[in-house]
């Protein structure tokens, strides 16, 4: 089996030095044969990376030297094959990109609750529940009192907050999301925004899964993962979903009847919004990867060059 890792960690100083750190990560990440994708920027480290458990611990250890710290809180998962096709590393602005001056995210968040005390708080009638992913995520599960923002991407969440919640600042707001992280960006801006009881899923829905079982579980649905298992259901399994592999969104089997879907190259989501010249591009890669599942071998495309590593989020 193979460990998957979701890890994240916000600084409580800016990193200054992020080419030295990639490089360090880049280096030590291939020595492990680990594939996935770290991101850093001045406000600490984010991802998702795929090995042997022990390299996993390894790799854990190089990041808390980098940075200096004494401990890096992550979480694992079991994958019978590695969910990504390569590692790498990507300087960010932010490694969870909410667009705005998070001040001191690393000492200035809402209140933790724990997955076993979670239930109690979504019951409460008088407590607002928010879901802070995007609406692909919310579409495919959810907590049934959770508000839906039906946000695009993350960028969205403070429009969000300005239109619906502006009235709220004196009500008990409980937020919750995949593994914590866009917690802390969203709890750190309405406590900015003066909103005075705030609190969130610590661990998010993956610990939530993991701690509370059977029917104590409130969770309807599957919880969307940033990687090639697309989902996973309530024991933590590879979910039904599928994925259109050029929108990168969660798709049915009964998507894959739609007029819109070509495998590899478009899905209903997607298929008005990209151009002929792209379509060609996604059904030559298809192509590559039919003759690669052919030979047995997996086709992963050209390499990121360790260059050319500033992105910024969709």
């Amino acid at each position: 089996m193979i460990t998957v890792a979701a890890l994240y960690h916000f600084s409580t100083k800016p990193i200054d030095n992020l080419i030295k750190l990639r490089d360090t990560l880049l280096t030590q990440g291939r020595k492990l044969e680990l594939l996935g994708t770290l991101l850093i920027a001045p406000e600490g480290i984010n991802g998702t990376i795929a090995g042997s458990e022990t390299n996993i611990t390894a790799m854990v250890t190089t990041i808390q030297t980098a940075l200096d710290i004494d401990k890096l809180q992550w979480k694992r998962a079991e994958h019978p094959s590695n969910p990504f096709y390569r590692f790498k590393v990507k300087i960010k602005k932010e490694i969870v990109t909410l667009g705005q001056n998070s001040d001191a995210v690393a000492t200035k968040t809402g209140k933790y609750i724990a997955p076993k005390d979670w239930n109690n708080i979504i019951n409460d009638p008088n407590t607002l529940v928010i879901d802070t992913r995007n609406d692909y995520e919310t579409k495919i599960g959810t907590f049934p009192q959770a508000i839906d923002p039906k946000t695009k991407n993350f960028r969205d969440f403070p429009d969000f907050v300005q239109k619906e919640l502006a009235n709220a600042k004196n009500k008990k707001i409980a937020m919750f999301c995949t593994g914590g992280i866009r917690c802390e960006k969203a709890s750190n801006y309405l406590i900015d925004q003066g909103f005075n009881d705030v609190c969130q899923l610590h661990g998010g829905i993956l610990q939530y899964l993991e701690d509370v079982k059977g029917e104590e579980n409130q969770w309807q649905g599957e919880c969307f993962v940033f990687d090639n298992r697309v989902a996973v259901d309530k024991e933590l399994n590879k979910g039904q979903y599928d994925q259109c592999f050029a929108c990168r969104l969660p798709i049915t089997e009964e998507d894959k009847h739609h007029p819109a879907y070509t495998a590899g190259v478009s899905c209903h989501h997607c298929f008005d919004k990209t151009n002929p010249q792209q379509k060609k591009r996604f059904e030559q890669r298809q192509k590559q990867q039919t003759l690669a599942h052919k030979r047995g071998t997996k086709h992963i495309g050209p390499q990121a060059s360790t260059q050319k590593l500033v992105h910024t989020d969709k």
